[in-house]
């Protein structure tokens, strides 16, 4: 489940992006532009384990609460309880 392993990392990068105020201000477009790609990458890694992920889990993703998706991932870190 490499999707699972790289979705804390693109939340991280998410939140570092809308946190990014310099990025913005200097080139609002670029920044628009990193935050569109990062987030078109979870919803597509999130349409790619539905079903195979916890429920709460999907919920947060599903209603873009990747704040608290990645504390999830954070505390729970092989939420599926998979080896891979």
């Amino acid at each position: 489940m490499s999707d699972l392993k790289n979705l804390p990392s693109l939340l991280e990068q998410r939140l570092a992006l809308i946190a990014d105020h310099e990025f913005r201000d200097r080139d609002a477009g670029a920044h628009l532009e990193a935050l569109k790609s990062v987030s078109e990458e979870i919803f597509a890694i999130h349409g790619r384990l539905r079903g195979q992920i916890p429920p709460r889990l999907d919920h947060f993703l599903q209603n873009c609460s990747y704040d608290k998706a990645l504390a999830f991932l954070k505390a729970e870190p092989n939420p599926c309880g998979c080896n891979s």
